[in-house]
C-alpha cells in the first residue's frame, strides 16, 4: 500500500514539475516577444491589410458574386481572417524553434533537470497566449470596421476556443517543422507553403464559388471547418454550408486540430531526442 502511495506521489510530483517547467519555457518566449514586438506586428499586418483590401476595396465585388451586400460580406470575411491569423502563426513558431536549435538553446534545456515535454510544450503554451492577444486585437478592429457577433457572449467564447485550439494544432506543426528544417532561413522559405493552405479554404470566399476540382480539397481543409463553425457561433453565417464537412463543421473543428496534435506532438518529441546525433 505504501509503495502504491509513493508511486502516486512521485507521479503527481512529475506532473507538477512538468507544468512548472512548461510555464518557465513559455515565459521565456513571451519575454522574448516583448523585447521584439515587431514579430507580433508582422503577424497582425496580414489580416489587417486583408480586411482593408478584401473588405473595402474588393468587398462589393465579392458581395455581388455571393449575392450579398458588401457589409454582409465583411461579416462573412472576419471569421475567416481570425482563422488566417492562427494559420500564419506557423511561420513565427517554425522560425523561432529553428533559431533555438541553431543557437543551442534546446540542447541546453535538454541538459537541465526538466521535463522533456516542457521544452516544446512551453512554446505551444506561449503561442496560445499570443493567440488570445491577437484575437483580442482583431475583435476590436473588426468592431471598428462594423463587424459584430450576434449570438451573445457564449457563442463568442466558444468561437474563440475553437480558434485557439486551431492555433495550438498549428503550433505543433510549426514546432515539428522548426526541428526538421536546416535553419531559420529555410524556415522562412517553408512559410510560403502556408499561403495555399490559408487561401484554398472557406476563408475569403465560399468553396461553392471555387472550381469543382478545387472545392473538394478546400472543403476538407482544417481551416474551413473552424471558419464555418466560428461563423455559426458568431452568427455570421451569411452563406449556408452545402458540403458534408460544412454541415458537420462543429465536430470537424475539434477533430482536425486534435488529429494534427496527435500526429505532430509525438513526432516532435522523437525529433527532439534525436537532435545532435
Amino acid at each position: 500500500m505504501t509503495t502504491v502511495t509513493d508511486a502516486s506521489t512521485v507521479h503527481g510530483s512529475r506532473i507538477t514539475w512538468a507544468i512548472v517547467d512548461t510555464w518557465v519555457v513559455a515565459r521565456r518566449h513571451l519575454l522574448h516577444l516583448v523585447r521584439r514586438p515587431d514579430e507580433l506586428l508582422g503577424t497582425l499586418m496580414i489580416p489587417v491589410m486583408a480586411v482593408a483590401m478584401f473588405g473595402f476595396v474588393f468587398g462589393e465585388a465579392f458581395g455581388v458574386a455571393m449575392d450579398v451586400p458588401g457589409a454582409e460580406y465583411r461579416e462573412f470575411l472576419l471569421p475567416g481572417l481570425f482563422a488566417l491569423t492562427m494559420a500564419f502563426g506557423i511561420g513565427n513558431t517554425t522560425i523561432s524553434v529553428a533559431e533555438d536549435v541553431r543557437g543551442g538553446v534546446l540542447d541546453r534545456m535538454r541538459s537541465l533537470p526538466m521535463s522533456p515535454v516542457a521544452v516544446l510544450a512551453g512554446r505551444a503554451l506561449a503561442d496560445m497566449i499570443l493567440a488570445v492577444v491577437e484575437l483580442g486585437i482583431l475583435l476590436a478592429l473588426g468592431t471598428l470596421f462594423g463587424w459584430q457577433a450576434h449570438l451573445g457572449l457564449g457563442g463568442v467564447v466558444a468561437a474563440l476556443g475553437l480558434l485557439v485550439l486551431l492555433r495550438l494544432a498549428f503550433s505543433w506543426v510549426g514546432i515539428l517543422l522548426g526541428l526538421l528544417v536546416s535553419g531559420p532561413e529555410a524556415a522562412m522559405k517553408y512559410f510560403a507553403l502556408v499561403f495555399p493552405l490559408a487561401m484554398v479554404a472557406d476563408t475569403i470566399v465560399p468553396t461553392d464559388l471555387m472550381p469543382g476540382w478545387l472545392s473538394i480539397p478546400a472543403a476538407w481543409n482544417p481551416l474551413s471547418s473552424t471558419v464555418i463553425a466560428t461563423r455559426e457561433l458568431f452568427g455570421n453565417g451569411v452563406v449556408p454550408a452545402t458540403t458534408w464537412v460544412g454541415e458537420h463543421a462543429m465536430t470537424m473543428a475539434v477533430a482536425w486540430p486534435v488529429a494534427i496534435i496527435a500526429v505532430c506532438l509525438p513526432l516532435a518529441m522523437v525529433r527532439l531526442r534525436r537532435l545532435g546525433r
